[in-house]
């Protein structure tokens, strides 16, 4: 069944003779039963396959790619050799060099159901941006692409640090399979040894899952690796008339229902990622000769286009998502521009030149929480704002106007506290918060906020400035420091 779309695990291709016992991408292992990997007696030509790359396989290779993994994802016995490759670029034979390791992360412009759905933002950050997050801080990959037709999706995978691959049209019809792209990109780049495919829609992944797999490609031998995650879901046939009148049972004894935990359960692709050497891509699969799975934690597989709704992910991503190769530590300072962020910018002027201006109550009510919860906070503006207008708010903070320099004032306040960066949240929406949104343990913008604040930051509200942005990035934060909090404990 042809893949209509990416983000699933689903659809690799093309119907041809399979690899070494191989199990082609084009369903979710345990649809039904379990983890179970199909098999033939074949075995490909990999003289053929060696010339194909347009070399002689050694010997090394051709076990490689004729061997059986543990299905468990780890090898039975010692740990396979590794894959001895010659340089490229006419530099000399026989020199080794290690295996160029690329992440690769499709993200087509078109979407049948969310326009744009991989640069929506899901939990201030924009979908694409937790994979890529997590890839880069990995360290494991020599290279991270974002393979795309589409301009806005380009614009955002280079500002979190990745480099583009402009596909075709013909790789990016609706029609087109992941595999299709993925060859495509191989053809671009020579270099390129291995692939790690990194589905956009698991924005759970963690930098550890992926250091874990690229050691089992690369130390332990295997030609791919793919994720799991392990359920415990009874299984029913489905009832067709005319065929089959009654359902039945296929993984259980209805008589004799295990315990949860008595039972195992069985083991599904969550569809997070899909590791493959070349050969093994460059044949249609990403999925056999020596391969095994790697089974991620239940709270980390989360995969928004099949099985969760936006809010539920957003929750989920908030509780369990990667943040960033620093710990987050308890927030203690919290800094708020009021021209945009408090305020919606609008400033009104009466006939006797006093100054207006209109807030959200919800926005003091933020403030007032924040307070609650031993978090000090102050507000800042650039322009010489209305003291006596600001004094009759009556929301007892700290305020600083006129400022030339915020970050010299800010920094000044977390001096005076004895803070660290990592201790203070701002909340910014001009070029001249830019530099405090960069030093700040936790940052946030509204959403309409001016580009280069929205490209400093960690978090993009949903609420414009004035009209709730305050409220929801303290409940941001309450979030974030419940997840401190828990971490603590453990």
């Amino acid at each position: 069944m042809p893949h209509k779309g990416e983000g699933r695990g689903g659809g690799w291709g093309r119907e041809q003779p399979l690899p070494p016992h191989p199990t082609p991408a084009g369903g979710r292992a345990g649809r039904s039963g379990g983890a179970e990997l199909r098999r033939r007696d074949e075995l490909p030509d990999v003289e053929k396959l060696g010339r194909r790359r347009g070399r002689k396989m050694d010997s090394v290779e051709k076990g490689a790619a004729t061997s059986v993994s543990n299905p468990r994802g780890r090898p039975s016995r010692g740990r396979p050799p590794k894959l001895q490759r010659n340089s490229r670029g006419g530099q000399g034979r026989g020199v080794e060099k290690p295996p160029h390791l690329a992440a690769l992360i499709l993200a087509r412009g078109g979407s049948k159901g969310i326009p744009l759905k991989n640069i929506k933002h899901l939990a201030g950050v924009p979908l694409i941006g937790w994979v890529l997050r997590a890839a880069l801080d990995s360290g494991v990959f020599q290279s991270v692409w974002v393979s795309t037709d589409h301009d806005e999706i380009e614009n955002v995978a280079k500002q979190f640090g990745a480099q583009v691959h402009r596909r075709s049209s013909e790789a990016s019809k609706d029609s087109s399979t992941s595999l299709d792209a993925i060859i495509e990109f191989l053809n671009y780049h020579n270099e390129v040894d291995i692939i790690g495919n990194i589905q956009a829609t698991s924005p759970c992944l963690h930098p550890t899952d992926l250091q874990k797999v690229a050691e089992m490609i690369r130390e332990e031998g295997y030609d791919s690796v793919f994720s799991v995650v392990r359920r415990h879901q009874f299984r029913w046939g489905e009832i067709q008339k005319g065929v089959r009148e009654m359902t039945e049972p296929l993984n259980l004894n209805p008589a004799k229902r295990p315990r949860r935990q008595d039972w195992d359960g069985e083991l599904y692709e969550n569809g997070s990622f899909y590791f493959a050497k070349r050969h093994l891509i460059e044949m249609g699969y990403l999925q056999g000769g020596k391969m095994a799975y790697y089974e991620m934690r239940a709270e980390h597989s989360v995969d928004i286009d099949v099985d969760i709704d936006w809010p539920i992910a957003e929750q989920r991503v908030l509780r369990f998502g990667y943040f960033g190769k620093e710990k987050l530590k308890e927030i203690k300072l919290f800094v708020c521009n009021i021209d945009g962020c408090f305020t919606n910018g609008h400033i009104y002027v009466s006939g006797d030149q006093k100054e207006i201006i209109s807030y959200d109550v919800k926005d003091a009510i933020g403030i007032s929480l924040l307070k609650k919860s031993g978090i000090e906070v102050r507000l800042i503006s650039e322009r010489a704002c209305s003291k006596q207008t600001l004094s009759s708010l009556k929301l007892d903070c700290k305020m600083e106007v006129n400022v030339p320099d915020k970050l010299a004032v800010v920094d000044e306040w977390r001096k005076e506290m004895g803070l660290c960066w990592k201790e203070v949240a701002y909340l910014g929406n001009e070029v001249s918060d830019e530099e405090c949104l960069k030093k700040v343990g936790l940052s946030g913008v509204p959403a309409d906020a001016c580009a280069a604040a929205q490209k400093a930051v960690g978090y993009i509200c949903k609420c414009n400035g004035g009209r709730g942005a305050l409220r929801e990035f303290a409940e941001h934060i309450f979030l974030l420091m419940e997840k401190v909090v828990n971490s603590c404990q453990k």
